[in-house]
């Protein structure tokens, strides 16, 4: 039996052995690179000042998860000791994990630089701070490139799903399925004739920190209710000195009486709702907040197709208020560990 060896000729075996040669060290020159750039990664403090820079690479974030909106990283900043680093236009953030703040964690990487790239430079900077690796807050549609860059888990976010809504089915509550809600509308269309719905600026932005008075009397006393109504006077007091990127608005019975107020802030076609504010006693307020204040964003910005109305951390009745509005879709979320 002949046996036939395919055997390169010199010249094809000195071009190939170049090839392989240039390879290795284009490899070399790369983790030299990322290794010093590892090195000189610092991460500082996010502060207002600080968002606009941010805002230019975070509204380039894929998918509509609120973790990526202005507002959504500002209001939280604190809470989960937010920081952030830019490098080769990419927009590196480290916190906490979503769902134990005892663990430090990383945001998904925007900008321009390759995933495998800016994982490699955190994979880096872990190994010299001796910090495990941990993304947290990761959208679903990422999941499947992390699992090839390495991933050893992915673990749901159960409890911290965004739900995310047809603006124009809000803004219109049309159809069978919103009769509740557009009875709910007609008792406070009832109650309030002359009622009124004014965007926020800092000329009435005082009405809506005085109404916070009211949220704080008959709130819930728990710490996190106490830190959450904290962080709504923050962006009040954010929306006063003219911030640009957040809006809202202010109900009121056209008497002077404030009703409740909303802010939120528009990334490309999607609508985030951060706050939402209104009296117990006002009987139908937060079906009207919602419904005029998704009319108005509709009217203003005709592009936005979605609305995004957070998660429910996990809280029973929270969550029945929010299926009650018949999301379209629950964004859902990882934490993925190398």
């Amino acid at each position: 039996m002949n046996t036939h060896r395919l055997l390169l000729s010199p010249a094809a075996a000195f071009a190939t052995a170049q090839n392989i040669t240039a390879e290795l060290n284009a490899s070399g020159i790369k983790r030299a690179a990322i290794r010093n750039i590892a090195r000189n990664l610092s991460f500082k403090s996010i502060h207002h000042d600080d968002m606009p820079q941010i805002w230019k690479i975070l509204k380039q974030a894929p998918g509509r998860t609120t973790d990526f909106s202005y507002a959504g990283l500002l209001m939280w900043v604190d809470f989960f000791r937010y920081e952030y680093a830019i490098l080769n236009d990419t927009l590196f953030i480290k916190g906490l994990v979503e769902d134990d703040l005892d663990k430090p964690a990383f945001s998904l990487p925007i900008g321009s630089m390759p995933l495998e790239d800016s994982v490699e430079i955190l994979k880096e900077y872990c190994r010299l701070h001796n910090i495990p690796l941990e993304f947290s807050a990761i959208p679903e549609e990422m999941t499947e490139q992390f699992l090839e860059l390495g991933a050893k888990k992915i673990a749901p976010l159960d409890d911290w799903s965004d739900y995310l809504y047809s603006a124009n089915s809000l803004a219109t509550l049309s159809g069978k399925k919103y009769g509740k809600k557009r009875n709910h509308v007609n008792q406070f269309l009832a109650a309030y004739p002359d009622w009124d719905f004014q965007p926020l600026t800092p000329i009435n932005i005082e009405l809506a920190e005085i109404f916070m008075d009211l949220i704080d009397a008959e709130g819930d006393s728990t710490p996190m209710a106490i830190a959450e109504r904290a962080l709504n006077r923050k962006m009040l007091n954010l929306l006063k000195e003219g911030d640009e990127v957040m809006t809202g608005g202010i109900l009121t019975d056209g008497h002077g009486r404030i009703l409740g107020f909303t802010i939120g802030d528009i990334k490309g076609d999607t609508l985030f709702v951060h706050i939402e504010k209104s009296l117990r006693d006002v009987a139908g307020g937060f079906e009207m907040l919602n419904k005029t204040f998704a009319a108005y964003i509709k009217e203003q910005h005709p592009e936005v197709e979605y609305i995004n109305r957070e998660d429910d951390a996990g809280d029973p009745g929270l969550r029945k208020a929010k299926e009650s509005y018949h999301p379209i879709q629950l964004l859902k979320k990882y934490n993925i560990i190398f």
